[in-house]
């Protein structure tokens, strides 16, 4: 029996261009059919919360709900606006869907299997740069959600495509720099070597600020509530996306879904070991020559995804100011401090320095951040608290001029003229 390469790297580099294919159509059909269940389920999930049933009439158990509402969809009547540009007005909705499933294309999701009579891995490609490709392509959704709102001709699709913008822009940033710890304690970029270098400790453990900073971030990028600013009914409507109708909207509601499922994939490659199994179930990874890896991917993923409906069901939306100064002032920062110290501790330990000196520093940076944020929260509270005061009046420097009924005049002026008209003298 032949030995399996080491990397799913290896693998893939001997794919010839009608597997990849077959694997690229494999993998799009999942996303689409993740799609459909993942509706289901979380209006399941939520009517659950809510203590109803949810659907439950059209096929078992309401199945089939999403496949007929997607057929609705495209049934519906398509309406363009009068003022909307048209050619912009249809490439939108295109442009989010498209790149959302592009980000797939270096997710690993199992490992070595066999095909076809042919060894390889459940990953279309794979580069020294991947994680950076997948940042890239699910930054050009911006564009799609720019100009869904600007071409609706529409006042409220402007101001909602202008406020998702900046939301998924600010929480990109932060995305970005909860994964620089990853990159140094990888040493790589690489999507199947993170994998690979998780094979002890998965990086949520060893690397769980990045992991909560991540985890926070990838709501805020995919306007998921409680951060669902973009579509606040009682101020935009339903925000960049109002002018749509039929198989358009229904591509923005894809987009969504997909998008959910793309952060969830990098979510659990980057710190939950990708197709990995559990500590101690390693020995599962041979089941079904293999294939019983992609079992564990996606219930880390789907675990992923009840988080977003658990987020939905519990947490009331925020304040557009609030959720902007979270990512600018609470995240980013955050980020910031969180890569020098771990540059730091992977500086020490390759220097050889002593685990006590690395423990040390270590703790030091903990009171260090223990004290930094309890000085922050004590300054907000007196802010706070200056804010709600009331002033006093000043007393008055200077002797009240007396009236000639014998009572000072409140404002230092005499009236010249009483309340019935009269002179003052009166």
């Amino acid at each position: 029996m032949n030995e399996f390469p080491m990397t799913t790297t290896e693998l893939i580099g001997t794919d010839p261009g009608w597997l990849i294919a077959v694997k690229a159509l494999l993998v799009f059909a999942i996303c689409v059919l993740l799609t459909l269940f993942s509706i289901w389920a979380e209006r399941r999930v939520v009517a659950r919360m809510q203590m109803r049933l949810g659907p439950n009439r059209v096929g078992k158990f309401g199945l089939l709900q999403s496949l007929a509402d997607g057929v609705k969809l495209a049934f519906k009547e398509d309406l363009i606006p009068k003022a909307a540009d048209k050619i912009v007005f249809v490439i939108a909705p295109l442009i989010s869907v498209s790149v959302c499933f592009l980000a797939f294309a270096v997710i690993p999701m199992s490992g070595p299997v066999t095909m076809f009579g042919r060894q390889t891995a459940m990953q279309l490609t794979d580069f020294p740069v991947a994680v950076l490709y997948i940042l890239a392509a699910t930054s050009i959704g911006v564009y799609g959600i720019v100009l869904a709102g600007w071409s609706s001709g529409s006042t409220y699709p402007l101001l909602g495509g202008l406020r998702s913008s900046a939301q998924v822009i600010s929480y990109e940033v932060a995305m970005g720099l909860s994964l620089v710890a990853v990159f140094i304690y990888s040493g790589s970029m690489s999507t199947s070597e993170i994998v690979a270098s998780q094979d002890r400790f998965w990086y949520a453990v060893v690397l769980f600020p990045s992991f909560i900073i991540y985890v926070i971030s990838m709501v805020g990028e995919t306007n998921r509530a409680p951060f669902d600013l973009a579509e606040a009914e009682g101020e935009l409507v339903g925000g960049f996306h109002t002018e749509y109708s039929s198989l358009k909207f229904a591509l923005f509601f894809l987009a969504e879904y997909v998008n959910i499922l793309a952060v969830s994939a990098l979510a659990t490659t980057l710190f939950l070991g990708g197709y990995r199994a559990l500590p101690g179930l390693g020995f599962t990874e041979s089941w079904l020559g293999g294939w019983f890896t992609m079992v564990w991917f996606f219930a880390k993923v789907l675990l992923f995804f009840f988080l977003f409906i658990w987020l939905r069901g519990t947490l009331p939306r925020l304040r557009y100011d609030q959720f902007m100064k979270f990512g600018w002032k609470v995240l980013i920062p955050a980020s910031i401090a969180w890569i020098m110290i771990v540059a730091t501790l992977r500086v020490l330990s390759a220097e050889g320095a002593p685990q006590i000196v690395i423990g040390g520093f270590t703790a030091s940076m903990v009171l260090l951040v223990l004290a930094g944020t309890s000085i922050y929260e004590r300054s907000k509270v007196r802010a706070e608290a200056r804010a709600h005061e009331v002033p006093e009046m000043p007393e008055p420097t200077f002797p009240l001029p007396v009236m000639p009924s014998g009572r000072t005049s409140a404002a230092g002026i005499l009236p010249t003229r009483s309340i019935e008209g009269g002179d003052g003298d009166e």
